[in-house]
């Protein structure tokens, strides 16, 4: 089979990136070919055997004739249909696989592949993981950045929501974009084409679903996580917290509840914007961002570990990489999170934003040594797809048959 994965950006970036990275890889290994298109970028990892590819958009820099004209190409890319459809003549592929494209690469790449169906006889499916709410979100997050609050006033489809609240980085300007190209492939009735989404949460799947378009074709499929060998390791006195720094990731509800707890101590392993917010704390070590064996044996260690998102996460990782490694969760109540923790069984959930409570669970679990060792042995025992397990239920959807999923 001949995959041609598509996502903006070709380089590690984030966790869309992950994810084509690591199911390109072992699509590969498992006998099919593989190959990727987006933008070109210094960094870039991956491609194609045309080397076609965008150009890079930078939408926070460029010279002041970019910044006119990108608006246009954040809403049709004539660029991303020509220089997509040289790598559609040459590699064929049976499966296109969509991952983050609107703003960079645009909707039209949808079109240019059915187009290309048509004028080759060749089937080929369009499948579309979302990763986000990008198609019945224009900020993608469901979350107002001014009010810091969660929003799902466009999801009626009434996109003007977007520009009224500001809602893409506090701009009227930047919003009414948006809104317009939320607009302009609704009424191009383009995604008609897609002819699966994969859904990483339930959660996610019912936002989806809003759009009576989307409701036939959503399928709800959790993330893989990389499967751990199980290690017997001695736990130590801290909490801890692994991620961003950022308001959204709920820090400074976090940053609350260590100051309501002195005498517990707490280690960060991350960066962001709250950086000195976070290094003012007494009770708290503040690492930086950590990978590979040192975040692994920071989770490890871990009592337990805190996931205090204030946005809709739809399977965040940090949360399935704790359990997998014998260190419960306490998470919000909100998004995808609670279908990866059964409150009182392997970690505990609480009322986003609510500093008094998050500390009165911490300090809970901090007094009970024995209930943290249940819910770690609770959390060794769930069942996470792994990469062997998430391509067994991928096969069909791509084949066209889910009834296995």
């Amino acid at each position: 089979m001949r995959v041609l994965m598509i996502n903006k950006f070709l380089h590690p970036n984030g966790g869309s990136e992950t994810y084509i990275f690591k199911l390109g890889e072992y699509l590969a290994s498992q006998g099919n070919e593989v190959e990727y298109f987006g933008m070109e970028h210094d960094g870039r990892c991956v491609g194609n055997r045309v080397n076609a590819y965008t150009g890079d958009m930078d939408f926070h820099g460029g010279s002041k004739l970019s910044k006119i004209t990108y608006p246009l190409k954040t809403i049709y890319s004539s660029e991303a249909r020509k220089k997509l459809r040289l790598v559609l003549d040459d590699f064929c592929p049976d499966v296109c696989h969509l991952n983050n494209f609107n703003y960079q690469l645009t909707p039209s790449v949808i079109l240019e592949i059915v187009k290309w169906r048509k004028e080759t006889g060749h089937t080929c499916k369009i499948l579309f993981t979302a990763h986000d709410y990008q198609l019945v979100c224009p900020n993608h997050m469901c979350h107002n950045p001014n009010t810091h609050e969660n929003c799902e006033r466009c999801l009626s489809g009434q996109f003007v929501n977007c520009t009224k609240g500001k809602c893409i980085h506090g701009s009227t300007a930047k919003s009414a974009i948006g809104m317009l190209e939320a607009y302009f492939w609704k009424l191009n009735g383009v995604y008609k084409y897609i002819d699966k989404i994969i859904c990483c949460s339930e959660f996610l799947k019912t936002k989806m679903d809003t759009n009576p378009l989307f409701r036939e074709k959503t399928i709800a499929l959790h993330n893989f996580v990389e499967r751990v060998e199980p290690k017997a390791v001695e736990k130590k006195d801290y909490v801890l917290y692994f991620g961003r720094f950022s308001e959204e990731k709920g820090i400074n509800t976090l940053v609350e509840a260590c100051n309501l707890l002195p005498d517990i101590q707490f280690v960060f392993a991350g960066s962001g914007p709250l950086k000195d917010k976070v290094n003012q704390l007494k009770n708290v070590k503040n690492v930086g961002f950590q990978t590979g064996k040192a975040l692994d044996t920071l989770i490890r260690e871990a009592k337990f570990s805190i996931c205090p998102s204030e946005v809709y996460e739809n399977c965040p990782f940090s949360v399935m990489e704790s359990q997998q490694r014998g260190t419960p969760t306490i998470g919000t109540n909100i998004g995808g999170i609670p279908e990866l923790i059964t409150d009182g069984i392997d970690g505990r959930l609480f009322t986003s934003k609510d500093s008094k409570q998050l500390a009165a669970i911490i300090r809970e679990l901090w007094n009970n040594p024995d209930k943290v060792e249940e819910y770690a042995k609770a959390c060794l025992n769930l069942e996470r797809d792994d990469i062997d397990s998430y391509y067994e239920k991928l096969i069909p959807i791509y084949l066209g048959d889910d009834r296995t999923v």
